[in-house]
């Protein structure tokens, strides 16, 4: 991995404009701020996955002069991006928030909000997506709750780089909070839900049905709504669909709305 000295001029900085490349499957780069080093393994309006090689996947914003590609600074683009532009901004963003437009991606701050999963981070970027680039926070996932213990510890939470943990079924009693206890304080915020999963968040009536239905203790919870809704057992494909349901913040459930929206001022408090 190329090594970052931050004693030199950032590159960001400097008023030349950097190439735009497009945002491919597997193209290598290295993001500016953090030196983390990876293949781009997807890309959203906004943001880009990248996955190192030891398998661990962070999502960045789709900054300005952001990623290094073979020692030059570039800026990523989404790969239709250059050839289509939005037309207009509209009027309020997709949480509510009024909208700026020509605003740029902010630096990334050092502060960061972490989720259990994927489709958490997917969901957070559907509705909050354009506030998060605004204020410079960057979204990444744990994959499950059991080593946030061990992540609180290495990521070194401070005054100037506060932690936001979103938990899924954050209910008195449960695994999730008996571990949120563990980790809380004064750089570090867990706040949950109480839906079994981030699926649950979306409400009902934007997917077209009365209900999510209730699953059998002990059935896989995702699979078990798919086959009560009529749905191919393939939860990746339930989601997609899902997904493509939830325009604006209008289309969650209020317990989900709050607590995110609590997490984005815990973090860019100044």
């Amino acid at each position: 991995m190329r090594s970052y000295h931050p004693d030199l001029t950032p590159p960001w900085k400097k008023s030349a404009p950097a190439p735009e490349v497009p945002a491919d499957p597997d193209l290598v780069v290295e993001e500016v701020t953090t030196g983390f080093c990876g293949a781009v393994t997807g890309c959203e309006a906004g943001t880009v996955t990248l996955e190192d090689r030891f398998g661990k996947r962070r999502v960045f914003p789709l900054a300005a002069r952001g990623f290094l590609l073979e020692g030059a600074v570039v800026t990523l683009v989404r790969p239709a991006a250059r050839a289509a532009r939005a037309a207009s901004p509209a009027a309020r963003t997709a949480s509510g928030s009024v909208a700026v437009p020509g605003a740029r991606a902010r630096v990334a701050r050092a502060g960061r909000i972490y989720v259990e999963g994927r489709h958490d981070a997917e969901l957070v970027e559907r509705v909050w997506g354009d506030d998060l680039r605004i204020e410079g926070v960057v979204v990444e996932y744990l994959e499950g709750i059991d080593d946030l213990p061990a992540v609180v510890a290495e990521f070194g939470p401070g005054p100037d780089a506060r932690l936001g943990v979103l938990v899924d079924h954050l209910v008195p009693g449960s695994k999730e909070s008996r571990i949120a206890a563990r980790v809380t304080g004064s750089d570090v915020l867990v706040v949950g839900h109480p839906y079994i999963d981030v699926w649950e968040a979306v409400k009902p009536s934007s997917l077209g049905i009365a209900a999510w239905p209730t699953v059998a203790r002990g059935e896989d919870w995702k699979t078990g709504v798919c086959r009560a809704l009529g749905w191919p057992e393939n939860t990746g494909a339930a989601w997609q669909h899902i997904l493509s349901r939830v325009g604006s913040y209008r289309d969650l459930e209020p317990a989900l709305l709050g607590r995110v929206e609590e997490l984005i001022d815990f973090v860019t408090a100044e």
